[in-house]
């Protein structure tokens, strides 16, 4: 197959074309260093703290849409065919600030300033998607940005003031989408793109068989999703990923499809591009969703890849197996199937094969009478990794438990199902007495360690109380079953 050696986006308003691109060059070096764009700022390195946020816009089935991102760990390979937009590019033709950055002004949103250009592209997208927006949207949409000096309460005012100095109707990116749209269309010309020296390899396949082909051919490649992991393994532990194999750019694992038998969802599926899909379906997950990350990284990290990297701690593993979903699994033109508590196997080891990878996820429709709950637990609130993590599925009929899935995260070296606490609750009578048996038996389940996050006794003591949290919430015995505030 023939194939392109360069990546082509465009950056704010100018057309770009790189090659010798290599598989670890991240987006902020490139804008910072290379191209100067200094606005974008360097912090955290991981994702964490938001002042590295720009825009990428991307073509979605012939439409333009424009999210944020951290420009940290965004590989730099991964743009081909997107617009980049950084804060440079918010003020007006004549220098006057964007009405974004005259609210922090007048709202005094801004005191060292570090931290204030990843806050404005933060609410720059918000304002551009929710112009009215309430104070709650505001608060998730700066998960993923943190400032150490100013406080919150100025950014918010800000926030919800910013349709007073203009609209989006008027801002450039809406002027010029149509503009815009063509040009990056006009960028797609169907290819496989190879980029890089052979020590620092980069390959963006031209479909989905591209993408089987390509891992035929190096079949122990670092398959890259949405960076949101990969790109720590070469910010923080300076770990090469070469030969790298991109496939978020990919639509044909960017498919969600509903049936009758439930939501299936292709791999390259973004959190924030499923969400309205999965917690549709699912509703107890719409609170649990939220808590996943920050903005920015639910925009580019998949359910597809926090599968695959197998981390006992990954926040959609507990609670999809607890729904019983199942994986299917691709090498070549040949694909299996298997229940996804089945795919992870040890620490760090799973059951793929080299030239394999995970395309699709399906999680079954609820069946009559189940009750399912998804909890975390963590040191922070917003944008934290889990301590523990906890999926429950009970189903109940006649004031019976039929049937029991508890998967938790956090308690072992993988995702693990709860195989002694489930034998103590099926076939009980629905009662707190089955819970708390239930949950003493958590002890023949998990030995869990203990780290910078969590003891071992409290990850286990959280885990009982989760179990005891989900009868309270559930107990239609009472005339108002206990709602406790989000975990």
């Amino acid at each position: 197959m023939t194939h392109r050696d360069e990546i082509r986006f465009l950056l704010n308003g100018r057309d770009i074309a790189l090659n010798d691109v290599g598989a670890g060059q991240t987006l902020l070096d490139f804008l910072r260093l290379d191209r100067r764009l200094t606005g974008t700022k360097e912090g955290c390195a991981e994702g964490d703290c938001g002042a590295c946020t720009v825009l990428v816009g991307r073509l979605h089935d012939g439409q333009l849409r424009y999210e944020t991102v951290n420009a940290c760990i965004r590989f730099l390979a991964m743009l081909d065919g997107c617009h980049v937009v950084t804060v440079e590019h918010l003020s007006g033709p004549d220098g006057r600030l964007h009405p974004v950055q005259q609210a922090m002004v007048d709202h005094h949103g801004s005191q060292c300033g570090f931290c204030t250009p990843g806050f404005v592209m933060s609410l720059y997208a918000l304002w551009m998607q929710t112009p009215e927006p309430t104070e709650q949207q505001v608060e998730s949409a700066l998960q993923g940005n943190l400032c150490r000096c100013t406080g919150y309460e100025p950014i918010v005012r800000a926030a919800v003031a910013v349709s007073r100095y203009g609209t989006p109707a008027s801002d450039h990116l809406n002027t010029e989408r149509d503009h815009v749209t063509a040009r990056l269309a006009a960028l797609r010309d169907g290819r496989r793109v190879v980029t890089g020296p052979a020590e620092n390899l980069g390959i963006l396949p031209a479909d989905v068989d591209d993408l089987a082909r390509v891992l035929g051919e190096h079949p122990d490649a670092t398959i890259v999703a949405g960076s949101t992991d990969v790109g720590l393994w070469v910010t923080k532990f300076l770990r090469p990923i070469s030969p790298a194999v991109f496939i978020g750019h990919l639509d044909e694992l960017k498919s969600i499809r509903t049936t009758d038998s439930g939501l299936t969802i292709g791999a390259g599926v973004t959190y924030s591009e499923c969400q309205d899909a999965i917690t549709g379906m699912f509703p107890h997950l719409a609170a649990y969703w939220d808590r996943i990350a920050g903005w920015q990284v639910r925009n580019m990290g998949t359910v597809g890849g926090n599968i695959a990297n197998g981390s006992p701690i990954g926040d959609t593993p507990p609670v999809l197996i607890a729904l019983g979903a199942q994986i299917t699994l691709r090498c070549g033109n040949d694909r299996r199937d298997m229940p996804l508590q089945d795919f992870f196997i040890d620490y760090g080891k799973q059951d793929r094969q080299p030239g394999e990878f995970v395309e699709s996820i399906h999680i079954p429709r609820a069946a009559p009478g189940q009750l399912d709950a998804a909890y975390k637990i963590s040191k922070r609130r917003d944008e934290d990794i889990s301590s523990v993590a906890a999926g429950l599925s009970v189903t109940v009929r006649d004031n019976t438990i039929q049937d029991c899935r508890i998967a938790f995260g956090g308690m072992a070296a993988t995702p693990k199902r709860a195989a002694t606490a489930e034998a103590a609750l099926s076939g009980q009578p629905w009662g707190e007495a089955a819970f708390r048996a239930a949950a003493q038996a958590l002890g023949d389940d998990f030995t869990p360690m203990t780290d910078m996050r969590a003891s071992s006794g409290y990850r286990m003591l959280s885990a009982r109380n989760l179990l005891l949290r989900f009868y309270l919430e559930h107990d239609a015995a009472t005339d108002t079953p206990v709602q406790l505030a989000t975990a």
